[in-house]
């Protein structure tokens, strides 16, 4: 039985996506907005990589090993285009690229990306509403010695390589949120995703309107660290608050997050950290945050519910 509550999180990655499915099985009320500072037109065709991780992981058909992708994808389109010249550094496969080429037609048939997103999900048969950040154009570009890059050259294409100087999100103040991103800031339950605090996270509050929403909403706010002993589990959080002069541990997340969260969640392994994180205000709540399969992240999605 599942519990019956409002719940919202707000994600980006392969970390968001995980505590996503976590969520879904643990209450029948879920909301997940998602960063898409990401989004990058590659091949022609408009793609929202972290919409479509968390999309395809609570349908059940992502990519056990990346994370990412459709489990079992082949990738015969990449190799054709191969043999015609082009460069296919950015890997999709067949499978993925049908729900490009469906968003790509409905974006240019003028419809916001928070209805293609709708129509996507229903499709695929996901349960939970899905709601990209904005439906306006927000890029993410990274500033590194070797300059300015978008998001997907810096993160796939030079595989997240670069020393990180800061990072930009172009047109991010002429965006608004998408139609019901608002109003899910007035759930019973917000959940800060273990994503990348800057890259993941940081696009979604610098949304005109959200951080201030969640700053004073009446939910019970819980955000969980990305980080654990030191360390990233994924991608190049923990470079990045190194390289932009913040610690790198659970703590220096925490103190990104104090006054948006009410509860924040540690691993086990950062417990001597706790009495500092509750110094800032929160609750520290000690736990395995690792997550494995469902059944792990339905674990940790009803322990924070709980908290």
């Amino acid at each position: 039985m599942r519990d019956v509550r409002n719940v919202t999180l707000l994600a980006g990655g392969v970390g968001g996506a995980k505590l996503a499915q976590g969520l879904d099985r643990a209450t029948s009320a879920l909301t997940v907005v998602v960063n898409t500072g990401d989004d990058a037109v590659i091949y022609g065709l408009s793609i929202s990589p972290d919409l479509d991780t968390v999309m395809y992981t609570l349908a059940g058909i992502a990519d056990p090993q990346n994370g990412w992708g459709v489990a079992g994808d082949t990738y015969a389109t990449l190799e054709a285009m191969a043999r015609l010249g082009q460069d296919t550094w950015f890997r999709l496969g067949d499978r993925d690229i049908a729900t490009h080429v469906l968003r790509t037609a409905r974006l240019r048939a003028g419809v916001p990306l928070s209805t293609a997103t709708a129509e996507l999900a229903s499709a695929l048969g996901v349960r939970p509403r899905l709601f990209p950040m904005t439906d306006d154009a927000v890029a993410t570009l990274v500033d590194t010695p070797a300059g300015r890059l978008e998001f997907q050259e810096y993160f796939v294409a030079r595989r997240h390589a670069d020393e990180v100087l800061g990072v930009v999100l172009d047109g991010v103040e002429r965006a608004a949120p998408a139609p019901g991103v608002l109003e899910a800031l007035d759930a019973d339950v917000v959940v800060i995703a273990p994503s990348n605090p800057f890259v993941s996270i940081g696009p979604v509050l610098a949304v005109p309107g959200v951080r201030d929403a969640l700053a004073a909403s009446g939910a019970r706010r819980v955000a969980v660290s990305p980080i654990v002993g030191g360390h990233a589990l994924k991608g190049p959080a923990a470079a990045m608050l190194a390289a932009m002069g913040h610690e790198v541990s659970a703590l220096g997340v925490a103190r990104l997050y104090a006054g948006l969260a009410d509860v924040y969640v540690i691993d086990e392994r950062d417990r001597p950290l706790a009495p500092a994180v509750e110094e800032l205000g929160m609750t520290a709540m000690v736990t395995r945050t690792v997550m494995g399969g469902p059944e792990d992240r339905e674990r940790l999605a009803r322990e924070i519910l709980a908290a």
